[in-house]
């Protein structure tokens, strides 16, 4: 049974595998989650931003992609507000899953964060 006093908000795609591992790692730990497919439900700005201000708007590219690739991004100096333009309009730049738990933030698969998370939380 999930804790119903602790939820995590993971921001992915069915698709893919760092998504599956995050929500497989917070089920294996009966946390509740909130799973939202980017393939059918695009990021909100807002929420967007709330990864932009913790971590940094580069962080949240993944520069391993096709897309990232493809759009020729390596080669070009963006801002923050460029990149996070550029993260709503194409959001297969995204470094998937994005993780919310509380107040708390991570890009990509980050199993030592997300234990450490789960650690202070229980103290």
């Amino acid at each position: 049974m999930p804790d119903p006093g602790r939820s995590v908000q993971i921001f992915g795609s069915d698709r893919d595998q760092g998504t599956r591992a995050a929500v497989r790692f917070f089920k294996e730990r009966r946390i509740a989650i909130h799973q939202v497919d980017l393939a059918r439900k695009p990021i909100a700005r807002g929420e967007l931003r709330r990864f932009v201000e913790r971590l940094g708007a580069r962080a949240l590219l993944d520069e391993g992609s096709t897309a990232y690739r493809d759009a020729g991004l390596a080669y070009l100096r963006m801002d923050d507000g460029e990149v996070v333009e550029r993260l709503l309009a194409t959001p297969a730049l995204l470094r998937l899953p994005l993780v919310r738990f509380g107040n708390e933030v991570a890009a990509g698969r980050d199993e030592a964060t997300w234990k450490r998370w789960l650690a202070r939380s229980t103290v």
